[in-house]
């Protein structure tokens, strides 16, 4: 029906959980699995791994999953341009966790960067 993948990476501030893929077969979209499984990301990585955030990368023409994340608590943080096999822009995506009460970790960037300048 669906699955995740995703990991803890990062140092000090950024120290974070992030999606590497979520996928829900066709005809068991809308019935809230992808969420039940973000959810369970973002547990864990606040109670077993305590992160500071959670991030995800989306194709910036995905508007479904887009506005699913927004949904979900998610903000985009910054534009990485050719991201896609160097044809498309993506969004990083953040949602921030207990251990950043300001929110520091998802103050937008106000430049896109270049997936070199990625810093994990």
């Amino acid at each position: 029906m669906a699955y995740m993948m995703g990991k803890s990476e990062g140092k000090g501030a950024l120290w974070h959980g992030h999606v590497t893929a979520v996928t829900v077969a066709p005809e068991y979209r809308r019935l809230g699995l992808a969420g039940l499984l973000m959810n369970g990301l973002e547990r864990s990585s606040e109670q077993v791994y305590n992160a500071n955030f959670v991030d995800l990368f989306v194709r910036q023409s995905n508007s479904l999953a887009i506005t699913m994340y927004e949904k979900l608590g998610y903000q985009t943080y910054r534009k990485v341009l050719d991201y896609y096999a160097g044809e498309e822009d993506a969004l990083d995506m953040r949602k921030s966790l207990q251990r950043d009460p300001g929110k520091a970790s998802m103050v937008p960037l106000k430049r896109p960067v270049h997936p070199s300048e990625l810093e994990w």
